[in-house]
């Protein structure tokens, strides 16, 4: 019981300090799921969550599920991208934007509405094991950038 505990404090404290970025607009989560390896999904995950491109995207409410697929292959992490399939989710809704490591006709109006909320999912689902892992960050904003790059240390 206070393994879980702990666990669960953990969790609460790094989505509340990814949330609480300066300038932040959103929580973002990435969760790489069906993955053959721990270690594999929690660096690709870190990837998507730290990709400057992929936060500008979602900061812009741009479903761009090009630049997720992306960041996990410049994670260097071995996959194969033609089996992967990547949904964005929000308490507004879900929406898969690619399957098979292919874009998806979808319904935009959709997906603006899924990434208008202050905190969305990245599902990106590997189809190759059992293993999964979840990274938290912030979006991209420009007050972000202009809180950032207005001090001096």
């Amino acid at each position: 019981m206070f393994i879980y505990s702990l666990l669960k404090l953990c969790v609460h404290l790094a989505r509340e300090l990814a949330r609480d970025g300066e300038g932040a607009g959103r929580l973002i989560s990435c969760t790489v799921s069906n993955a053959n390896d721990e270690d594999k999904a929690e660096i690709m995950a870190r990837a998507v969550i730290s990709s400057s491109l992929t936060k500008a995207a979602l900061s812009g409410g741009d479903a761009n599920w090009g630049r997720v697929l992306c960041a996990m292959g410049y994670s260097g992490a071995e996959f194969d991208y033609q089996k992967v399939d990547i949904s964005f989710k929000s308490p507004a809704g879900e929406i898969l934007v690619c399957k098979n490591g292919n874009g998806l006709e979808f319904d935009e109006e959709k997906a603006a509405e899924i990434l208008s909320v202050n905190e969305i999912e990245i599902l990106a689902d590997l189809k190759e094991g059992s293993e999964q892992a979840t990274a938290w960050g912030c979006d991209l904003t420009c007050e972000y950038v202009k809180i950032n790059g207005s001090y001096r240390s």
